[in-house]
């Protein structure tokens, strides 16, 4: 049986990815035990996307081939702006962030570099790039969710930043990323390799980060 294009990425970029889902932020995350220092920063950072998402999901909307793939990335954006938004204000209010440290905490590393990639694959009106960024920040965060404990954190703040990517729409989703590489990605192997590989170093980079500043 042939591998599926997308298995063959994730497999060239081992060790990376299973370093990623395997990662200390997660195996806290699931234990309910991040410190909130630490969740509190990473939420920071990771909320730092979202200008630079939605314009990787408007692309994919602008290059997409067909009216489903269009109405699949509407929705997704629909959440990403409702559901997941208040999630990020909710556990924010939570954890004590105020607006001031939310906007002048600098950017890390691992956060410029995802909303430079996010904006790189945008800017090349290239569908095969905004899927091979969208599989790596969609497909990876369903891999470590996936594995999370049925009893889950008490917290909010942690069983919801695990449920939002372990849920069947969510999962519908990301079935519907992969499919859509696996069909177009071969034909442009070069740029989905290129964008995927650099993708995954820096969700790695990403949890390492959010524990630079730990006490």
């Amino acid at each position: 049986m042939t591998e599926r294009f997308t298995e063959t990425l994730r497999r060239v970029s081992e060790p990376t990815w299973s370093h990623a889902v395997q990662h200390r932020f997660v195996m806290e995350l699931f234990a309910g035990t991040i410190p909130d220092r630490v969740m509190a920063s990473y939420l920071i950072q990771d909320h730092r996307f979202l200008d630079s998402f939605l314009m990787l999901l408007g692309a994919a909307i602008a290059r997409a081939d067909g009216l489903e793939a269009r109405l699949r990335f509407g929705r997704f954006i629909g959440m990403v702006s409702g559901e997941e938004n208040t999630y990020f204000l909710r556990a924010f209010e939570a954890l004590g962030v105020t607006e001031r440290q939310r906007t002048e905490a600098p950017d890390t590393n691992p956060t410029a570099g995802f909303k430079a990639i996010m904006r790189e694959a945008a800017a090349t009106r290239s569908y095969v790039a905004a899927l091979a960024v969208l599989n790596v920040a969609e497909w990876l965060y369903l891999d470590w969710a996936m594995k999370a404990p049925k009893s889950l954190p008490s917290n909010f703040v942690h069983a919801e930043w695990i449920m939002l990517h372990d849920n069947p729409d969510f999962r519908e989703f990301v079935a519907f990323l992969r499919a859509e590489l696996d069909r177009v990605g071969p034909a442009e192997e070069r740029i989905s390799k290129d964008f995927f590989l650099r993708a995954v170093a820096l969700e790695r980079a990403f949890f390492d980060a959010a524990y630079e500043n730990e006490a």
